[in-house]
């Protein structure tokens, strides 16, 4: 009986060695696909309408003066993300890569205190700052006195500073409307986003694109948002939401008095 041994080409050196190197890439990126990274997964988040109520209890509470019946919403947007001590597995961040209502960033952009406590903490005491700014912003811009006018926020425990923008327009609403007898929403669903310094200044604040798709799925229409984040809200936006970007509170106001009225509203 005769033996059939194979071809050389399949017991060469070199093809053994090729066959040994393939195996140990397989089996690298195997292991690879099961190690956590240090990147954190963020996705559109809550929105929150600064007028109305959140977890059943007013978002602002504004004593010290005539309150106005309002129409219309003014909607603070967020993004979600996991946990600061979590970690992301590979094909998780790859799948994440490719998925438009989603995005992969690194844990320290998104948690850079590293302790999941200590981040807590962080962004807690940034919403109480950004409360207070907003406030002190809203009665700066109506030139009421912060002695007789006091405002409370509750939006339970979400954190961090972007919602001033959103809280000091609806203190505004609130108590000034746009100051002829109607509201700044013209009865509109309008969301945004944007820190607010006490001298109503309208700040960046990043993962844009991922808000736009919050209020859009929540049904608003406008979206307000910093001036220097228009390129990024341009990345996948929602067809049927019209951004407008401002850099101050007093900005923002006049973009809503021109959209309810028709004339000139800034654009991205």
């Amino acid at each position: 009986m005769s033996e059939t041994k194979p071809p050389k080409a399949l017991t060469s050196p070199r093809t053994r060695t090729l066959a040994v190197c393939g195996a140990l890439v397989t089996a690298l990126f195997g292991v690879a696909a099961f190690v956590p990274l240090p990147y954190t997964l963020t996705w559109p988040g809550l929105t929150a309408d600064t007028l109305g109520s959140y977890q059943d209890r007013p978002v602002l509470t504004v004593t010290g003066a005539p309150l106005r019946t309002t129409e219309g919403e003014l909607r603070m947007v967020t993004i979600s993300a996991t946990n600061p001590g979590e970690r992301t597995k590979l094909w998780r961040a790859l799948q994440a890569w490719f998925d438009p209502h989603e995005a992969v960033r690194p844990t320290e952009t998104v948690y850079p205190q590293g302790d999941p406590a200590k981040a807590e903490e962080v962004t807690a005491q940034q919403m109480a700052d950004s409360q207070d700014s907003a406030t002190a912003a809203a009665l700066g811009y109506l030139k009421l006195s912060p002695a007789q006018v006091k405002v409370k926020v509750d939006l339970g425990d979400v954190g961090g500073p972007s919602a001033g923008q959103m809280l000091a327009l609806g203190i505004v609403d609130k108590l000034a409307g746009d100051g002829k007898g109607g509201d700044l929403t013209g009865g509109a669903k309008i969301a945004g986003t944007g820190t607010i310094d006490k001298d109503g200044t309208v700040g960046a604040v990043g993962g844009v694109p991922l808000k736009t798709q919050a209020a859009a799925r929540d049904g608003a229409t406008v979206f307000l948002l910093p001036k220097d984040e228009c390129a990024d809200a341009k990345v996948n936006t929602p067809g049927t939401l019209r951004l407008v970007p401002v850099g101050t509170l007093a900005e923002a106001v006049s973009a809503l008095e021109a959209l309810k009225s028709g004339g000139s509203v800034p654009s991205c």
